[in-house]
Formats: C-alpha cells, structure tokens, sequence
C-alpha cells in the first residue's frame, strides 16, 4: 500500500482522488463535423475479400459488358472457347450464368421415403471478366462498344464486325423465354 501511496504522490494525485468518488466528465466536448459526402463502408465477406458497399450496407453493383440473352464465348477458364448464351446475371459479384456452360455436379437428398436421392448437373456461374461477347454470323470476339443511332437512341454494338447487339427483337425473344420458364416452373 505504501508504493502505491508514493506512486499517487508522484502523479500528483491523492489517495482519495478516484476511490469511492465519483469522476465528473469534462463539458469540452469536440465538434462533430458532419459530412454531406456518402461514406464508403466495406462489408465483410471473408477475410481475404472486401467489397465495397453503400451507406445503407449494400453491395455497390458494377455494371457489366454483357447482358441477359448476349451471346458469349468462354475466354479463360476449364470450359475456354466454348460459346452460350447469358441466361442469368449476378450483378453484385459481376458473375453470369451461361447455359450448358460450367455445369457442375449436385448432389440431391431424398425429400421422402418414396421419392429417391438423384445427382444432377447445374449450371455455376462465371465471372463476367472471363467472358467475351461474340458474333455468330462472323464467329469473331469483339469488345462492346456504345454509339447513339440517328433517332436518338444509345445501342451497344461489337467493335470489330459493328454489328449491333441491341434489338427490339432480341429483348422480346429473351422475355418471351423468361415467362416460358417461369411458367414450366410453376406448372412443375
């Protein structure tokens, strides 16, 4: 106790100065200043791998070259040189779904005594960095560039054939495969 009294008397300090008394807090606060500008917060995923995220939490979606019903071809990766078309995109990790592309194997429980286990093929997506856009009628690869028609309006079209990927057409081909599939699902 003594080298604890000769302690408090070179700080200064009484033996009473923090035992069984209260401490009163300072009334100097610091100014909080207040930003307009939204602050990036960073989520969490794995502790390698740190996305970028809003001010409300979620995920900043980038915006990718490709888009449902593109056709595409695999530039890297165990299926490269294989060509599909986009059948789902994954906006927050920029991946994409292709069909009968990257098909994995899943294994499937029994629900029930009388329905069996199965294994099926699904298909896994794809980074959208992996693929290129492609041109069935020239059978080329071409980045996707953006130019404005004559009536004003902004289509995307491939660089090296400038042939145009943005159609009326293809938007309702897409849709009207879309409402089939949802349809087959919901009679299933």
């Amino acid at each position: 106790m003594a080298a604890l009294q000769s302690s408090f008397t070179s700080l200064n300090l009484g033996t009473s100065s923090f035992l069984g008394k209260s401490v009163v807090p300072s009334l100097h606060l610091p100014l909080v200043k207040l930003t307009e500008q939204p602050i990036s917060i960073v989520a969490k995923l794995k502790r390698w791998e740190r996305k970028e995220c809003k001010p409300n939490s979620l995920p900043v979606l980038h915006k990718m070259h490709v888009k449902l019903g593109d056709t595409v071809k695999v530039i890297s990766g165990k299926d490269k040189g294989k060509v599909g078309e986009v059948s789902k995109i994954i906006t927050h990790n920029s991946s994409i779904v292709i069909k009968d592309i990257n098909l994995k194997t899943k294994h499937v429980k029994s629900k029930g005594e009388d329905e069996p286990g199965q294994i099926i093929k699904i298909e896994a997506p794809i980074h959208s960095s992996n693929v290129m856009l492609y041109s069935k009628e020239k059978e080329v690869v071409s980045r996707v560039g953006h130019k404005t028609l004559d009536n004003g309006k902004r289509v995307r079209y491939l660089i090296k054939t400038g042939e145009i990927i943005d159609s009326a057409e293809n938007w309702k081909r897409v849709a009207k495969e879309k409402e089939k599939a949802t349809e087959l699902a919901a009679a299933s």
